[in-house]
């Protein structure tokens, strides 16, 4: 059982997104505009969240942002905006996956057990490249021994990278293993996750090569220390 945030000001939509995340066996907790939703964050400890865009007080990409710099929890939003643009913006500020309404309430609790497995403990062993150590067990990531924050989708990409270093992802490939096939999204996905990636890493994201026309791999050259 995982504790479920809903960020829904809709009561009828609400009520059908917790009648359907109940049946799954998960507690939901909600909220009905932006600002609520950041106060149970932090005083209740999330395993996910379901998140508006089209909110009172403040809207869904500001408390996507904010909740990412809280957290490291899957976001999944859900909202009428279906704009490119929009997905995009979705994903840039941390959310791990983008559902469009009308939805399908089976898909949708399909999918947030789906984040929720991928989260749950799965290794004891740790990746190392580099100044980088990968912690599957507790989905933590250090650089230089320090903790740094990812999204869901971050930690994949990282994780997938390190488990298979050298492989080549095609852009499609990455999309396939880390948001699934059904997503409806484009490559471009794919380009800005591994850009702010880059970024979170600083001088480590240059592991991450990209390989023209093809895609990327994980790449760790050994120098002998002078």
């Amino acid at each position: 059982m995982a504790n479920i945030l809903i960020v829904e000001d809709e009561k009828n939509m609400q009520d059908i997104i917790v009648a359907y995340m109940q049946r799954g066996g998960h507690a939901c907790f909600t909220a009905n505009d932006g600002v609520d939703a950041l106060m149970l964050l932090k005083s209740t400890p999330m395993d996910l969240l379901i998140l508006d865009i089209m909110m009172p007080h403040l809207d869904g990409f500001s408390v996507c942002k904010l909740a990412r710099e809280m957290s490291s929890l899957p976001i999944i939003i859900l909202t009428a905006k279906d704009s490119e643009d929009d997905k995009l913006k979705g994903y840039g500020y941390g959310a791990d996956d983008y559902m469009t309404k009308p939805f399908s309430p089976k898909v949708l609790l399909a999918k947030a057990n789906a984040l929720l497995r991928r989260v749950s403990p799965d290794s004891p062993d740790t990746l190392n490249a580099g100044r980088i150590t990968l912690i599957p067990s507790s989905h933590r990531v250090l650089l230089e021994g320090d903790e740094i924050a990812l999204t869901h989708k971050e930690y994949e990409l990282l994780h997938l990278f390190m488990a298979n270093p050298g492989q080549i992802f095609t852009r499609e490939q990455l999309l396939n293993r880390i948001w699934g096939y059904d997503f409806t999204g484009t490559t471009r996905t794919v380009d800005t996750h591994i850009k702010t990636l880059r970024q979170k890493l600083g001088s480590e994201g240059k592991h991450i090569v990209t390989l023209i026309r093809s895609g990327y791999k994980f790449e760790v050259k050994c120098h002998a220390e002078k």
